[in-house]
């Protein structure tokens, strides 16, 4: 079968805003920072850090009491953005007898980095700290890695694969691209896919700030502690979030009258296979290609990339030195921006929400920025035009989306712009 075109039809995202898309967007164009302080009441001391929360989001208004009992949060997120973006697409969530037939290859295709691992940890601290012997029958059930693409597939009838990818900060952008093959391919006419992840569990902050890649702030500092590309940046901010994509067949979309909000056109992966957590620019320069080469795309088809950019020391000069290398001469007129530094870092689902902020760029013809890095950028991160306050008009045709993570796994999506 001839490759076929994916469309995206539908959009949804829980995050840290609570508003619907167009607000997020004009937010970030805004240079609006989603960071806050958080001050937990932890034993034996609390968390102290800059984070992003979805401070709005009500669970159980958004999933039902029922459905939601039955999950961890980083399930009702993911669970939520997926109902969202399923509606955005007009697509009924219960199918009749004609579509229900149809579904039987649809599918989900998820990715999260630490899935419901908050579940075993609560799970844990109850048997240690307050003597319990038994947990919840639901345990299991809530800390399942794989929780979020099964209950999208039992709730809208999507009997085609069901599966979840762990990739730490690459898990979505892999999911989004494997959806995005099933389609193209023939094998799918719509696959839902995104990522979802809540990083506040006890340990993986502590764990983060073991490794001195978490940046400090207060009350008064928290919203500007993501500062990627800056010379005076300090590390990275965790946040949670869900966000979900629906992927669609081009032909299938325009024959039911679907709105196409943007297109996907191709997917690079590689293995830095040299170290777990000290990123490669070759391994991220054969991630950059292989995208390019699958789009059919040309450097210089490229308007705009979405930075993986975390503000680490060592991550953010390595993913400039790969787009220099694959860019050439035409990185210096590169439009580069690391939205991070707004709405956090969602671990397994940062290559959603920011494969999302590049489709949105393209839709809008605007370009994000970079927050926090007027006047200071490194010298080690100069050679692309960054990106410093938001930009509107911006003819843009093609985008990338990057997605760097620790054990070396790489994704980059390769986005169209959707007809005007």
């Amino acid at each position: 079968m001839q490759a076929r075109r994916v469309a995206i039809t539908g959009i949804g995202l829980i995050g840290p805003w609570g508003g619907d898309l167009g607000d997020f967007f004009e937010r970030l164009l805004a240079g609006e920072s989603g960071v806050h302080y958080l001050l937990t009441d932890d034993l034996p001391r609390p968390l102290s850090t800059p984070y992003v929360s979805c401070q709005g989001f009500e669970p159980e208004v958004a999933l039902g009491k029922p459905l939601a009992m039955m999950m961890e949060r980083f399930a009702q997120l993911g669970t939520a953005a997926a109902f969202q973006a399923w509606a955005h697409a007009g697509l009924p969530r219960q199918p009749d007898a004609a579509d229900a037939e149809q579904r039987d290859t649809w599918g989900c295709i998820w990715g999260t980095a630490l899935g419901g691992l908050s579940a075993h940890e609560r799970g844990s601290r109850e048997m240690w700290q307050k003597g319990r012997e038994r947990l919840s029958p639901l345990s299991v059930v809530q800390g399942m890695n794989n929780a979020v693409n099964a209950h999208i597939s039992i709730q809208l009838g999507l009997g085609g694969v069901s599966s979840s990818h762990t990739a730490a900060c690459a898990s979505s952008g892999i999911a989004i691209g494997e959806a995005f093959r099933r389609v193209r391919s023939g094998e799918a006419d719509v696959m839902l896919t995104g990522g979802s992840d809540v990083c506040q569990s006890y340990g993986v902050v502590r764990a983060w700030e073991a490794m001195r890649v978490m940046a400090p702030g207060d009350a008064h500092t928290a919203p500007s502690a993501c500062r990627p590309f800056s010379s005076d940046r300090a590390g990275l901010v965790l946040g949670e979030g869900g966000v979900a994509l629906v992927l669609e067949a081009w032909d299938h979309a325009v024959a039911r009258g679907a709105t196409i909000q943007g297109e996907i056109v191709g997917f690079g992966t590689s293995c830095d296979r040299s170290h777990l957590v000290r990123p490669s620019s070759a391994g991220q320069v054969r991630a950059l290609r292989a995208a390019l080469a699958d789009a059919g795309l040309a450097p210089s088809d490229i308007g705009y990339v979405n930075a993986h950019g975390t503000a680490t020391t060592e991550g953010d000069p390595v993913e400039i030195a790969a787009l220099r290398e694959v860019f050439g001469e035409g990185a210096r007129r590169l439009p580069v921006s690391a939205t991070k530094s707004m709405h956090g870092h969602l671990l397994g689902a940062s290559g959603a929400i920011e494969a999302v902020v590049t489709a949105l760029a393209l839709r809008e013809q605007a370009v994000p920025p970079t927050a926090h890095l007027a006047g200071r950028i490194d010298p080690a991160c100069e050679g692309v035009d960054h990106v410093l306050e938001g930009r509107r008009g911006v003819p843009l045709q093609a985008a990338l989306s990057n997605s760097f993570a620790f054990g070396g796994s790489n994704a980059v999506l390769a986005l169209r712009a959707p007809p005007r």
